[in-house]
């Protein structure tokens, strides 16, 4: 089987990134955005779905980390639309509940064609681990779900720590996604539209 992947380079004034995405690995992973917190997130991504993972990102951190957050995010986005090709044959569809010790996280995932994210819930605070503000979670995913033109519906059930319950975000997605990107082993579009 031709493994399923992608690279992608981007360059603009505000950062310089390489990410390369391959849907058929075992969760390997080479992180670095400079953002600690971030880098974390983006190694569990790859080691609970399964997916190999490159991404080196430099971006203007002294400004803040939102535009290196939200082109990432854009990165992976047009690399797992790439990576699927005309999608014949995956499942589509993918949900994941995921606890993180307090926290519980809900990801449900439609590769569809057409982009839709609502973030349901609330993280604790708003300066997260690492000085990670917590509002970047919402904004990586919003360009990842623009760019895949996917429909990403995330839910924070409750949690106290930021730390997990981010985390259980993450993870949740990366399972869900991976439930979507699956092959069911039929080889047709999985729409009566005949095209996503």
């Amino acid at each position: 089987m031709v493994k399923r992947e992608a690279s992608v380079t981007r360059k603009t004034k505000e950062t310089d990134i390489f990410l390369k995405l391959c849907l058929d690995g075992t969760g390997a992973y080479e992180i670095d955005t400079g953002i600690g917190f971030f880098d974390h997130m983006l190694s569990l991504f790859a080691k609970h779905g399964s997916f190999d993972f490159t991404v080196k990102c430099r971006g203007d951190l002294q400004v803040d980390a939102h535009h290196s957050v939200e082109d990432v995010g854009i990165c992976l986005g047009d690399a797992l639309t790439q990576a699927l090709g005309d999608k014949k044959g995956i499942a589509r569809y993918g949900s994941f509940s995921l606890p993180m010790d307090e926290a519980l996280a809900s990801t449900v995932i439609d590769l569809g064609g057409r982009p839709f994210f609502v973030l349901n819930g609330t993280i604790p605070s708003a300066s997260g681990p690492g000085h990670f503000s917590t509002e970047l979670v919402d904004d990586f995913f919003k360009a990842l779900s623009d760019t895949a033109k996917c429909n990403l519906h995330i839910t924070l059930e409750y949690g106290r720590n930021s730390h997990h319950c981010i985390e259980a975000m993450f993870k949740s997605f990366s399972r869900a996604l991976s439930a979507a990107v699956k092959l069911t082993g039929n080889n047709d579009i999985p729409s009566t539209k005949g095209i996503l």
